[in-house]
């Protein structure tokens, strides 16, 4: 399965029928999972209903068997408050998943960001019986940043959640450090430059 990134990707400002145009050639390219990033200003403006039918037409361009991952941008919706708001509207749109970030914003994926968003996690299950998956990105290059993750995930949703359908991390330095940490363990001392292949 191949997954892509869509809708005008990292900044989503495009026009809409552009982004759905992506969406739908990612999916007949044979996608698996389609990565959306939201029109931030329908949050700085609380245009909510605006930002579901977005989101929703998303999922409609993905139908019933990609996966839709939105993501939100947290470090530019101005408020935590948002930040849950946001959350619920992708949710309720059809999201399959909610992210933190792009990777490319100043605020990549935080702590207090994650903890709103796994508590509408939380409270979107409750009241609908549904699970949506979680994938902090951003600022995470070490094994250890990536189990405070998983601990963080444990603790507010429990074991369930621990799992790929439901949990991925995205952090593309985080390999070479799991890398070096596994070949220290193997070998007792930590690896040169030259040890490892993905350096």
């Amino acid at each position: 399965p191949s997954a892509a990134v869509a809708t005008g990707f990292p900044a989503g400002q495009t026009p809409l029928r552009t982004r759905l145009e992506e969406v739908r050639l990612a999916v007949e390219d044979g996608a698996a999972e389609v990565d959306v990033v939201i029109n931030r200003t329908l949050v700085l403006e609380g245009r909510w209903e605006a930002l579901y039918e977005e989101i929703r037409a998303f999922r409609q361009a993905c139908g019933e068997k990609v996966h839709l991952k939105t993501i939100l941008a947290t470090g530019e919706l101005g408020s935590l408050t948002n930040v849950y708001k946001a959350s619920m509207v992708a949710m309720m749109a059809g999201s399959d998943f909610i992210k933190t970030s792009t990777g490319k914003e100043t605020v990549n994926a935080t702590f207090p960001v994650a903890i709103v968003m796994l508590r509408a996690i939380r409270d979107f299950f409750w009241r609908t019986g549904r699970k949506v998956g979680f994938k902090p990105a951003g600022g995470i290059r070490s094994a250890r940043d990536a189990l405070a993750w998983l601990s963080l995930v444990k603790e507010e949703l429990g074991d369930a959640w621990l799992q790929p359908d439901l949990l991925r991390i995205g952090a593309s330095g985080l390999l070479l450090d799991i890398e070096r940490q596994i070949y220290h363990h193997v070998t007792g001392r930590y690896a040169a430059y030259h040890d490892l292949p993905m350096s």
